[in-house]
């Protein structure tokens, strides 16, 4: 019973301080963007605050959470201040994915689960978008839902090929079959692909219709200010974090290096996505359309028979 008792602090401890860590991350995440972006565009970004701009992210959440909280007119009230809080929940149950090597809990099916849980943050997006009672949110929403959709299809299709390949349902199984090969190696045409599905799963630029501000001021969160604008600002760059943790999952055995070179690599996939957005224009919204179902979804299905066909031959064979 006492065994029990400590596990079950050890893992709330654990929790809290993957979360302490998982906010200050955010909040430097911004600050790299800012600065590289700046860089970028040749300027300097924050460099007032603190030494350099260091405190920069800081002075941003006083200045956004301390801001007057409204009541928007004929909106659905209890849903539309509670999805923004759910979103970032998502974002955290997410986390509780990460294979940590105290082996306090262990997820068997941990891939499954993601699959579960990245669908659900479309009924987010579309309930923030529809209580908010405005036609910019709802045009950006069904956006959301129609972007979202699609490329879950591709990004999914594309996990399928990588467990069909290492025979397991979790991270640790991928990982572990990676070891004398990596993915990314193996299959690079198929990291590819699998990175433009992130960039559109994440909504960043070039692929962030759903708040395309040239036609929609800000999309589905163009009512929220904020408490709930924070919220969903933390949730979309902490699910930045989180699928380059996943990426490097599929595609590398990184994980299993030391610390330092496993949060290396998720740094510089983060870092990847970030320069995609200083450097590459934005697309139309039909070729995005286009580039999904009749390039990626069709690159995908043929790598699935092909993949399929070299595994059976080699099983008759050997």
């Amino acid at each position: 019973m006492m065994n029990m008792y400590h596990m079950m602090v050890l893992n709330i401890v654990n929790l809290l301080i993957l979360l302490i860590i998982l906010l200050m991350g955010i909040a430097f995440l911004t600050l790299l963007e800012r600065k590289i972006l700046g860089y970028i565009q040749m300027r300097k970004g924050p460099n007032k605050v603190g030494f350099s701009g260091l405190i920069q992210p800081f002075s941003d959440a006083i200045k956004l959470l301390t801001k007057e909280l409204f009541y928007v007119y004929k909106s659905n009230y209890y849903m539309f201040y509670l999805c923004p809080f759910l979103s970032f929940s998502l974002m955290l149950v997410m986390w509780l994915l990460f294979p940590y090597n105290t082996n306090i809990y262990f997820l068997n099916y941990s891939i499954l689960l993601l699959f579960i849980l990245m669908t659900l943050g479309g009924y987010l997006l579309i309930f923030m978008g529809w209580s908010s009672n405005s036609m910019y949110s709802i045009m950006g929403a069904i956006r959301s839902v129609s972007q979202m959709l699609s490329y879950e299809v591709s990004f999914m299709l594309i996990m399928f090929v990588l467990m069909f390949m290492g025979e397991g349902y979790s991270f640790m199984d991928l990982v572990k079959f990676q070891k004398n090969l990596w993915f990314m190696v193996a299959f690079y045409p198929l990291f590819l692909i699998y990175f433009i599905s992130v960039m559109a799963e994440l909504n960043r630029s070039p692929m962030d219709f759903i708040e395309g501000e040239s036609e929609l001021v800000s999309g589905f969160n163009v009512e929220y200010f904020s408490g709930g604008f924070t919220l969903i600002f933390l949730g979309e760059y902490g699910m930045i974090i989180f699928l380059s943790f996943v990426s490097m999952t599929l595609f590398t055995d990184l994980i299993l290096q030391s610390n330092f070179i496993s949060f290396f690599s998720i740094i510089i996939f983060s870092l990847m996505i970030i320069l995609m957005r200083g450097l590459l224009p934005r697309l139309r919204y039909d070729e995005l359309m286009y580039l999904c179902w009749k390039i990626i979804l069709p690159f995908i299905l043929m790598y699935i028979i092909l993949i399929m066909s070299v595994k059976f031959f080699l099983f008759i064979l050997l």
